[in-house]
């Protein structure tokens, strides 16, 4: 007897096609939260554009550190542009469906980009720190 698989069903192909939203994986949808933020952002601060907006999983391990941080930003120097980073592993832990998600990826964001511009989140975003979407 010849089997295809352990419950004789054959191969199963994806749940939905490559289209379908479904099929993004978490990394993938978390990236485009992040962009969707940058994009707000970039409509009232130009010089966004130069700033390198990346993802990690997680931050890299600090000694004597005990807080993980969701976000961070590093100033541009030698050729190398400025870059803000969103942790999404501690990012994912902090929140509960995507519109809590959306929400607190943009708070990073906004955060990071207040850093490194040496303003007040609330001046990068008025609407920074209300529960509030588009």
């Amino acid at each position: 007897m010849r089997r295809r698989d352990r419950h004789g069903r054959g191969m199963r192909g994806p749940v939905a096609p490559p289209q379908v939203p479904l099929s993004a994986s978490r990394a993938d949808t978390f990236r485009d939260l992040v962009l969707d933020s940058v994009e707000r952002l970039e409509r009232r601060w130009p010089q966004l554009a130069d700033v390198e907006f990346l993802v990690m999983e997680v931050p890299p391990p600090v000694s004597g550190e005990s807080v993980v941080p969701l976000g961070g930003s590093t100033e541009a120097e030698k050729g190398e542009p400025a870059r803000v980073v969103v942790y999404r592993r501690p990012v994912e832990i902090r929140s509960k469906g995507r519109d809590e998600r959306a929400l607190l990826v943009h708070e990073v964001v906004v955060e990071q980009v207040a850093d490194l511009l040496g303003l007040s989140p609330e001046s990068v975003d008025p609407r920074y720190g209300q529960d509030e979407q588009d």
